[in-house]
């Protein structure tokens, strides 16, 4: 039998609470359905980005598609 190396603690991005990053837990890296929406929400509002040279010419601005 193979034993099981315990879950690490992270914190949750959103609100920074601890959490078992386990393959049992449906929200991971956060701690809830409610800090994950949070996120995405935060991603899609723009809050949060992927610093870059946004005069990249090989990629495509908003208008350009």
């Amino acid at each position: 039998m193979v034993d099981e190396a315990p879950a690490r603690i992270v914190p949750c991005p959103q609100c920074r609470k601890p959490v078992q990053w386990h393959p049992d837990n449906p929200w991971r890296p956060f701690c809830s359905e409610r800090c994950k929406m949070l996120d995405l929400g935060d991603w899609a509002n723009e809050r949060h980005n992927i610093p870059g040279d946004p005069d990249d010419p090989d990629v495509p601005g908003p208008d350009e598609e």
